[in-house]
């Protein structure tokens, strides 16, 4: 985001200084004519609605299936967490116990390493957890009920980490930021030489909108990072939730991990 800023504060000083220095050698009378504010306007509206609406269409994209997915996997845990209480005593705090866990590595662990496109390997120590209790439970009529909600659980978490990583691609993006180069200091060497200090201001705030609607596409290109992200509030309830429902019969030391997730004992 500082690269774009700075691209764009040296694209607008380098369009300045050709209007100061080039213009008098290409045009050959010393003129104070030149682009218009009104005329500076038509540029501005086409290329901030041509940004905005990738813009759109990204955070519709990549922000809205990355929400989808944080709030269908803390619901698939949820159900994970609700469906054991009809198993046996053992396999119940087994479960109960390893969505509590889970759910502090996915806020702890996981979300932190996705604002970088990263995942983790700690939620996937608990997700093991669930299978091998699952086994135990085989030909009793819950075992289906949870194989479903964590074939469920394990969909929604690939989902997000698949929105973790950026949709745009470099290509792509560098041809933005060249584009936004271009105008500015076409822009810049269409201004009159004097009397424009309208011109001036409508170009430094053209400028300043068209580097705001570049950060913006950058920012929301990464759900899980930067100032426009996805929180960790779904799974974090289902963590209260799981919590609670596991300390309802069980001691809170006989919780197999620590606050970030991790396992504490074999």
């Amino acid at each position: 985001m500082v690269l774009i800023i700075v691209v764009a504060v040296l694209a607008l000083l380098a369009g300045l200084a050709a209007n100061r220095y080039l213009r008098p050698r290409l045009i050959s009378e010393d003129d104070d004519a030149g682009m218009a504010v009104k005329d500076l306007v038509g540029p501005l509206l086409t290329l901030t609605v041509l940004l905005l609406a990738f813009v759109l269409v990204t955070a519709n994209g990549s922000y809205g299936k990355a929400e989808v997915a944080s709030r269908g996997e803390a619901r698939a845990t949820d159900q994970l967490v609700e469906t054991a209480e009809y198993g046996p005593a053992a396999q119940r705090a087994r479960i109960q116990a390893g969505a509590v866990c889970y759910a502090r590595a996915v806020r702890a662990q996981e979300w932190p390493a996705m604002a970088d496109g990263e995942g983790s390997r700690v939620p996937s120590v608990w997700s093991t957890d669930f299978r091998r209790t699952f086994r135990e439970l085989e030909g009793k009529p819950i075992f289906g009920m949870l194989v479903a909600a964590d074939h469920k659980r394990s969909d929604e978490r690939e989902e997000r980490l698949t929105q973790a990583t950026a949709s745009i691609p470099g290509a792509i993006f560098w041809f933005l930021l060249a584009t936004l180069t271009i105008t500015v200091m076409a822009l810049g060497v269409c201004l009159p030489r004097r009397n424009n200090r309208g011109q001036l201001v409508t170009l430094a705030v053209i400028t300043a909108l068209l580097t705001a609607t570049l950060c913006i596409i950058r920012d929301v290109d990464r759900p899980f990072g930067g100032i426009i992200d996805v929180k960790p509030t779904a799974i974090t309830e289902v963590e209260r939730q799981a919590t609670r429902d596991f300390l309802a019969h069980h001691q809170a030391a006989e919780l197999p991990c620590d606050d970030q997730g991790k396992r504490l004992r074999a």
